[in-house]
């Protein structure tokens, strides 16, 4: 696995700015993945879909977990929210794709195996747990809503699985939530010296690399659909 290279970013404006722009292009590669843009097209069966379900059900397990044990942490706690887990909604979603069996149809693939090593690896650190978490909930509740509308077009999927796991109806409104979470990240930054800022930088920059990696092992299913 091939890791970026280091690259330094200057913090001239607020800690959540500076996050998102050094990480757009990061963000766009993802975007741009070849799985994502055939499920976007309607190429792919119901259980291609559900393979990428599949493997957000393993990543979450573990960012949901580590989230729980650092409920009371200092720093990290400011970034946990019950309302954002993610198991149950993907196990509904699994259910309905797979049906009652699905724990027998799914594996974690090489790539989530290794998102899912570096989720733990850095639990003990607040910034890395934060880097992962931002990487994840802010991309779900922004762009995945756009995913959810054209999932539920293409399958036909209502609320109560398929697609639950894009459903955030504890949060209320949406931006509200967004603008909130964006301003603890400023408030963290802030406490953050520059060595700190650019770790946590490079961080999310891996965090998307490695998301990017598990979207990539599901390519072989888009070749099948062609």
């Amino acid at each position: 696995m091939k890791y970026q290279h280091e690259q330094r970013w200057a913090v001239t404006s607020s800690f959540s700015e500076t996050l998102r722009n050094a990480t757009w292009a990061d963000h766009e590669s993802a975007e741009s993945d070849g799985y994502l843009s055939a499920l976007m097209a309607g190429r792919l069966t119901e259980h291609d879909y559900g393979e990428m379900v599949a493997q957000h059900y393993f990543a979450y397990a573990a960012l949901d977990g580590v989230s729980r044990e650092l409920a009371g942490h200092p720093v990290a706690g400011r970034f946990v929210f019950p309302e954002l887990y993610r198991e149950q909604a993907l196990e509904r979603d699994l259910a309905t794709i797979y049906g009652p069996g699905w724990r027998e149809r799914i594996t974690p693939s090489k790539a989530t195996r290794t998102l899912v090593a570096r989720i733990h690896q850095v639990a003990d650190w607040p910034g890395g747990y934060v880097a992962h978490h931002y990487t994840r909930y802010l991309g779900d509740l922004s762009g995945g809503q756009f995913i959810r509308m054209e999932l539920q077009k293409i399958y036909g999927y209502a609320k109560g699985g398929g697609v639950d796991f894009y459903i955030f109806d504890d949060l209320g409104s949406l931006p509200r939530f967004k603008t909130e979470y964006r301003s603890r990240l400023d408030a963290l930054g802030q406490d953050l010296d520059d060595r700190e800022q650019q770790r946590m930088i490079a961080e999310v920059r891996l965090a998307y690399q490695l998301n990017t990696e598990v979207l990539s092992d599901l390519r072989h299913l888009v070749k099948t659909a062609a």
